[in-house]
C-alpha cells in the first residue's frame, strides 16, 4: 500500500477517535486512556523520531518533532487532551500535504528518469534479440519498433515513422524522421520499423547525459536555501530556550500562575516551529528544476535557478544559437549565362570541398549524374577551386581569387551572405550568395526577453561583421561584436559583469565552451551530443530552441518570487502569533494554525512553478 495512503488512513483514525472521545462523557482515567488513543495512533512515530534524535549521535534534538512533541506531552500533562491530540493530528495532516505535494513535483524528475530504455534490438539469424543498451557498440546496427523507446543515438539507415520527443523537449507534436536523419536517444517511436546505427555508446549518448543531470540537480542548493537550513538550526534552539524562559521567569515572580505560564510556552513551542520554511522553500526550487526538466530545460542545480531569476544581460552566440548552423543557397546572380547554368558549375568544381560553401551549393545542386566531365580540380587554399570543366577552365571563390585571377569581379548590391564567385576562362560569369538562415524562433525569442525586462541583449560572434550585422537586423538584436575569438568573447563577459550585470550566454557549447563557463549563467543550445557544453554549462537546452531561454528565466523568477512569498508569509505569521502567545492571547489552536495551516499553504504554493511551463508552452 502507498505510503500516503496509509498515512491518510491513519489521520482518518486518529479524527474518528478524537470525535469520539470528546463526545463520550468519561473522567478520570477512562478519559485520559479515550484521548491517549487518537494522540499516539497520530503521533507515535513523531515522538519516536524525537526520542530517537536526543539520543542519536549527530545531536540534532531540536527539530519540528521535537517541537511537537515538548508541546504535545506538555499538553497532556496539563489535562488539554483535545488541544494535545488535535497538534499531533493536525501536524500530520499537514506533512501528508507536504509529503504529496514533494511526490507532486518528484514525479517530474522521475518521468525523465523513465526515460531509461530497459534493452535494445538486435539482429541476429533473422530474428530479433534484447541486450542491455550498455552492450550496444559504437557504430552497431539496431531495431526499434513501433512502441519501443530509443535506446541509444544514431542516424536512420532504414524505415520511417514519427517519434515522440515530449519527454526530452516538451514539445508535444510528433517529429517526422526519414532515411539520414540524426535522431536522440530517450524518444519514443510511434509508428513503423526503424534501423539505425548507433553514433556512440549508451554511456555517452543523450539519454544517459540527462540522467547525469538530473541525479546531480538536487547536489547545489542555493543562497537562499542554504541561508534557510543554517536559520533552522539557531532558530529552533532559540525559540526552545525563549519558551523555557517565557515558562519559568514569570513563575519566579507569582509561582501560582506557572501553569499559566507554562501552557503559553507550550503554544509558543507549536508556533514557533519552523516547518513552513523548512519545506517549502527548499520545495520551490525543486519544482521549478522540476518544471523547466519538463519543458527540455536541464537545469544542473537550484543556484542556477536563483541565477537566472536574476538575469539583466543575455549574451548570444551567433552560428548554431541564433542561426541554423548550416549554410545554405539564398541568391543566384548570373551574368554571362543563366542561373541554373551558373549553380551547377559551381556545384560540380565544388563537388570535392570540405569548405562549408561547398557544401551549400551541393545542396543546393545535388544532381551528381549529368554528363559533365570534370578534370584536374585544384583547391587553393583561402581562395577557392579551380576545375576544367567539359574542357572549360572554371574558378569558384573568394573576391581575393578574382582579384588573382585578374578578373573584374562585381559586389553584391541585393543580397547579404557570404559571396562565392564564379570566372569561366577568366570571364566573370556571376555569384552565388550562401547564406547561415536564421532561425524562424530567434527574433520571438529576442522579443520574450525584451518584454522580461531584460536590459541588454548582445550578440558575440566570430563571423563577420556584414553577416554579424545582417543577423543581428532580423532578430532585432542592437548589440553586436563580431569577429572575435573565443577569449575575446569571455573578455567581453567580463566586462559586462563588470558593469554589473547578472549575465546569462548562451552558444552551442562546444567552441563556445570557455565563455559558457564564464558567464554567470551558461546555457548549450542543442548540445547534447557535445561533452564539452555537458561540462561547462549550467543549463543544457534539449533541443535548440532559444526561445526556452526566456522561458527558463520566467519559471526561475517565478520560484524565486514564491519563494520570498513563503519567507515572509510565513515568518510574518509566525512573529504575530509569537506575540499573542506570549501575551496570552494565543491558545493552542491559533498555534496549528500558525504552524500546519501555514505550513499547507505555503507548500501548496511552492508547486505552482511545476506548471509553469504548460502556459509558457505556447508563447
Amino acid at each position: 500500500m502507498n505510503e500516503h495512503v496509509k498515512n491518510l488512513i491513519r489521520i482518518v483514525l486518529a479524527g474518528l477517535f478524537l470525535f469520539m472521545a470528546s463526545c463520550i462523557k468519561a473522567t478520570g482515567y477512562a478519559k485520559v486512556i479515550l484521548f491517549l488513543v487518537p494522540f499516539f495512533i497520530a503521533g507515535y512515530d513523531v515522538l519516536i523520531d524525537a526520542l530517537r534524535n536526543i539520543f542519536s549521535n549527530q545531536r540534532e534534538v531540536f527539530d519540528e518533532k521535537f517541537l511537537m512533541s515538548i508541546a504535545s506531552v506538555g499538553a497532556l500533562c496539563l489535562g488539554e487532551y483535545v488541544e494535545a491530540s488535535a497538534v499531533m493530528l493536525l501536524y500530520q495532516t499537514g506533512e501528508l500535504f507536504g509529503d504529496y505535494a514533494s511526490e507532486r513535483s518528484r514525479k517530474n524528475i522521475i518521468a525523465l528518469m523513465d526515460l531509461r530504455p530497459e534493452y535494445a534490438n538486435i539482429e541476429r539469424n533473422n530474428t530479433l534479440e534484447h541486450v542491455r543498451p550498455e552492450d550496444v557498440h559504437e557504430g552497431s546496427i539496431i531495431v526499434v519498433r513501433a512502441g519501443e523507446r530509443i535506446p541509444i543515438d544514431g542516424i536512420i539507415l532504414e524505415g520511417h515513422s514519427n517519434i515522440d520527443t515530449s519527454a526530452l523537449t516538451g514539445e508535444s507534436i510528433p517529429a517526422n524522421i526519414s532515411e539520414g536523419d540524426k535522431i536522440m536517444s530517450g524518444c519514443i517511436n510511434l509508428s513503423g520499423m526503424i534501423r539505425i546505427r548507433t553514433t556512440c555508446e549508451f554511456k555517452d549518448s543523450s539519454v544517459s547525459k540527462i540522467l547525469a543531470l538530473i541525479e546531480n540537480a538536487n547536489e547545489r542548493k542555493s543562497h537562499t536555501e542554504r541561508f534557510i537550513t543554517r536559520f533552522a538550526k539557531i532558530y529552533t534552539p532559540f525559540v526552545c530556550i525563549s519558551a523555557l524562559a517565557l515558562a519559568i521567569i514569570p513563575s519566579l515572580i507569582d509561582p501560582s500562575e506557572f501553569t499559566t505560564w507554562l501552557y503559553r510556552a507550550l503554544t509558543f513551542l507549536v508556533i514557533s516551529c519552523p516547518c513552513a520554511l523548512v519545506i517549502s522553500v527548499p520545495l520551490a526550487f525543486f519544482s521549478a528544476v522540476g518544471g523547466a526538466g519538463r519543458a527540455g530545460i536541464l537545469v544542473k542545480g537550484s543556484n542556477f535557478i536563483e541565477t537566472l531569476a536574476k538575469a539583466s544581460c543575455v549574451l548570444f552566440d551567433k552560428t548554431g544559437t541564433l542561426t541554423r548552423g548550416v549554410f545554405e543557397v539564398v541568391a543566384v546572380h548570373p551574368e554571362i549565362i543563366t542561373e541554373n547554368e551558373l549553380l551547377h558549375l559551381a556545384a560540380h568544381v565544388e563537388r570535392y570541398s570540405t569548405h562549408p560553401a561547398g557544401e551549400a551549393l551541393r545542396r543546393a545542386y545535388p544532381n551528381e549524374n549529368d554528363e559533365c566531365i570534370i578534370e584536374s580540380s585544384e583547391e587553393i587554399a583561402g581562395y577557392g577551386v579551380r576545375a576544367k570543366v567539359n574542357g572549360d577552365i572554371v574558378c569558384v571563390g573568394s573576391s581575393k581569387f578574382m582579384d588573382m585571377l585578374n578578373v573584374q569581379w562585381h559586389p553584391c548590391t541585393k543580397s547579404s551572405g557570404t559571396i562565392i564567385h564564379v570566372a569561366i576562362n577568366n570571364a566573370y560569369a556571376g555569384h552565388v550568395v550562401i547564406s547561415d538562415i536564421v532561425k524562424p524562433n530567434a527574433k520571438p525569442a529576442v522579443d520574450s526577453l525584451r518584454s522580461q525586462g531584460i536590459k541588454r541583449i548582445i550578440m558575440l560572434t566570430g563571423d563577420r561583421k556584414e553577416s554579424a550585422e545582417n543577423t543581428a537586423a532580423l532578430t532585432g538584436i542592437h548589440e553586436v561584436y563580431s569577429s572575435l575569438l573565443p577569449a575575446d568573447k569571455v573578455n567581453k563577459v567580463d566586462e559586462v559583469i563588470r558593469e554589473g550585470y547578472c549575465t546569462v550566454f548562451a552558444g552551442d557549447g562546444i567552441n563556445d565552451a570557455p565563455v559558457i563557463a564564464r558567464a554567470d549563467a551558461g546555457i548549450a543550445m542543442g548540445a547534447l551530443g557535445s561533452d564539452a557544453a555537458i561540462e561547462s554549462a549550467d543549463i543544457v537546452l534539449i533541443d535548440d530552441d532559444p526561445r526556452k531561454i526566456s522561458q527558463a528565466i520566467r519559471i526561475s523568477r517565478k520560484a524565486m518570487k514564491i519563494a520570498k512569498e513563503n519567507i515572509i508569509f510565513s515568518v510574518g505569521v509566525k512573529v504575530l502569533c509569537l506575540a499573542l502567545s506570549a501575551m496570552g492571547y494565543a491558545d493552542m489552536w491559533l498555534a496549528v494554525f500558525a504552524d500546519v495551516g501555514v505550513m499547507i499553504l505555503a507548500v501548496m504554493n511552492s508547486i505552482r512553478p511545476m506548471f509553469a511551463n504548460k502556459k509558457d508552452r505556447a508563447v
